[in-house]
Order: C-alpha cells, then structure tokens, then sequence
C-alpha cells in the first residue's frame, strides 16, 4: 500500500497513483447486448447490464482507492435504485439536484447524500437539512437569507456541511445548452460577484464539465485555482462536480489521480467527483419496436418510443443515439426516418441505414440508454413509461423491475 499523508478530516490525502482497472469498450459492450433475446422483454424497454454497472463501479472505487477523493454518484443522470445496494458497496454517496432525490438517496443509497439546487424554497430547504451532509447554495443571497434555519440545522446535526458553488467562468462545453460556465449562466457565483458571508462555509463547488476527458478538468481546476485560490485556506472540502467520463476509453485515469493527489495536498483538503454518466455509461440500452412503414420523400418508420416522451436529449441536445446493427444514413442500402407515436412533428429520432429492409414488428436497440433517457421520460400524449428491465450479461438472468400503466399517467394530472 502506498503511503498517505492524513488530513484534516482523517481522510488519506495523496497516495501514488496505482493501475486502475479498465472498463470493456463500447464496442465490446455493444457485442454483449446484440447477444441479448429482445423477445424476452416487452416494447419499450429500458434494459440495464448488472455487470457493466459493477464494472464501472470497480473502476471508480479505484480512483477513489488510488486518489483519496470520495466519489458520488449523480442522480440526475442515473436513479435506478434497484442496484442501490451495488452503487453502495463502491462509491461514498449521492448528488441530487433537490428534495426528493435526496430522499431518495437517503432512503435507498445511504452513505453521504450532498444536494445542490440553483435556488432553494423555505419548505423544501427545511427538508433538505434534514436528509443531506452537504448542502450547498448558488448565492450569497440564499446562504445569508437562510441562516435562520441554517443555525437551527446545525443546532440539531453539527455535522452538516455548508457550501457554495462558485462559477470558474472557464468553458469547456461545446453545447452552451450543457455549459454551467456560458455566458449569463445562472449557476455558480462568479469572482467579481464572490463577496458575502463565508461564516460556516466548509467547501466549494465547481461545475463545468459534460461527457469531458481528464484535460478539460486540469484546465479548470487551474482556472478555478486562479479565480478563487485565495479562498482556499481553511476550506475543509472541494467538490469538482460532474461531467468526467471516467470508465470512457482512453480516460487519462493516472493524469486524474495524480491531479486530485496534489491538489489535496497543495491545499490541505477533500476532493469529492460527482459524476453521473460515468456509473451507467453503455451499461444499457432501449429497446424499441417498429409498429409501421410508411413513406413522404423518403421512407419513414414508426416506433412504440418516442424522441420527446422517451428520449428527449435526442431534441433538446440534439443528438443522435447508435442503433445496434444499423448505420449513418447511407451505410447500408435500405434508408429509413425513425419517429415516433406521438402528435408532436418533430419527434424524429434520426435518420438510418439498415442491412435490410426493416418489418412491422422488427426490434431496434438503442444503445447507452441506461443515462438520462430514463430519468426524463415523460407521459406525454398519455404514453405509457418504457418498462425497467435488469439483465445480468454473465448469467443470461433477467429480472423485469417495473412496468408502468394508466394509473402512472393518471396520477401525474388531476
């Protein structure tokens, strides 16, 4: 074992940087699921791998191992509390975006619950200090109008931690939909307005990442370093948010380890991740059925799954999902306009080649559905929720988790 310095926290604070394991790629993970029966699950489907789950999981324990961070996962990007007790066996704890992910964390997950909100209303943030470790605030204006129950929190828990996030003004997004950092951003306190009462506040928070390698990181720590350094000292924790595509191949995982060792060190702190897509990153898939073919310009498909009901980063993002054994436009011979049920003209999935032509009844496979998709999707148009399906890739054992009916959309309105 190598040898760590302590903290002030009685956390480890740097240790050398150690072989982490590897994660299979993307294509491997795709061979996994084209082994899987589409048959055996009812249309649509959100099917998760067991195993790809763990095997992210094992590679940001080791991070966590090799490093000294704690990392936590975000629910905003992956909620399905079924494998609750595996994320727990490897990682500290939850990230959530508000009071019931934070119940939910608590509830099910257990282990730190840390909550962020752009704004907090009184009911809520009353809750809220009740359920989590960290709570922080995007403004002075919020930490200051809230020392009331603040105080009282702290009265009832001394442990709780208080924090603010703080905006490095440094982009590394290419999508401003996706950039905390773009221009007029509403998250984050930026330098010239970071001046108000740093009375009880243990941490800073930073957050400027989507789907990015380890050099976009280094970049902004050094431009968070340079905006808010002098804050630094006595600081007892530093959460570098989410976005880090960790178990992604070619993730310059010893570049991280060593970043977050000295960083520790330099500073005298915790360094907390918090990213998402990384614990489930193409650890599932959705699967779609063609329901009809129709044809105005071009040939069109109709799917049981919609873009804006099931899939709506494929709109807001945009973007366009892989298709397990289908290609770019014109790949293959056979072209088709995927769509969906929906009333809504633009709920177009993308356009696709295929081997061959596609049948009423033919089953598609999106892949690297297990982030987001599920925890955006809507009722819309009274369309019922894709079913929750857990598959083990080693075993073949699969375990229909939820399915979803009237009384979901029902209970939705009033």
């Amino acid at each position: 074992m190598p040898r760590l310095a302590p903290s002030p926290s009685g956390q480890p604070l740097t240790r050398v940087a150690a072989t982490v394991l590897s994660v299979p790629d993307a294509s491997t993970r795709t061979e996994r699921f084209r082994r899987f029966d589409t048959a055996r699950v009812p249309s649509p489907c959100f099917v998760v791998d067991r195993v790809a789950i763990e095997e992210n999981l094992r590679v940001l324990d080791q991070v966590q191992r090799a490093s000294g961070a704690k990392i936590l996962l975000a629910l905003k990007a992956f909620a399905m509390w079924t494998l609750a007790p595996l994320v727990a066996r490897y990682l500290t704890g939850t990230c959530a975006s508000g009071l019931d992910e934070a119940r939910l964390g608590r509830e099910e997950f257990g282990g730190e619950v840390h909550t962020f909100s752009a704004a907090y209303g009184e009911r809520d943030l009353a809750a809220i200090l009740e359920l989590s470790d960290h709570v922080v605030f995007n403004s002075f204006a919020q930490w200051e109008r809230f020392q009331p129950l603040v105080r009282e929190a702290r009265r009832r828990r001394p442990q709780l931690r208080f924090g603010l996030r703080v905006n490095p003004e440094h982009s590394e997004g290419k999508n401003p939909l996706y950039d905390p950092c773009s221009p007029f951003s509403r998250l984050g306190i930026p330098r010239s307005q970071f001046h108000g009462n740093l009375d009880g506040i243990s941490g800073l928070h930073f957050h400027t990442l989507c789907e990015d390698d380890f050099e976009p990181l280094a970049r902004t720590v050094a431009a968070f370093e340079h905006g808010f350094g002098e804050f630094l000292d006595g600081m007892q924790w530093i959460n570098f948010g989410g976005g880090h595509h960790i178990t992604r191949g070619g993730y310059d995982i010893d570049g991280l380890v060593r970043l977050i060792g000295e960083f520790q060190k330099r500073h005298g702190v915790q360094v907390y991740l918090e990213p998402g897509e990384a614990v489930a990153l193409d650890a599932g898939v959705f699967v779609a059925e063609v329901l009809d073919l129709t044809h105005n310009g071009m040939p069109l498909a109709i799917l049981d799954a919609s873009a804006t009901c099931h899939m709506p980063d494929v709109i807001e993002g945009p973007y366009r999902p892989r298709i397990i054994d289908a290609g770019e436009p014109h790949q293959h011979p056979y072209r088709y306009r995927l769509g969906g049920q929906s009333c809504l003209a633009g709920d177009v999935i993308g356009d696709y080649s295929f081997p061959r032509p596609l049948r009423v009844g033919d089953r598609l496979v999106f892949e690297d559905m297990a982030i987001y998709s599920m925890v955006k999707t809507t009722t819309f148009n009274g369309m019922r929720l894709p079913t929750i399906a857990l598959w083990d890739s080693g075993t073949d054992a699969l375990r229909i988790v939820r399915q979803f009916g009237y009384e979901d959309f029902k209970c939705r309105l009033s």
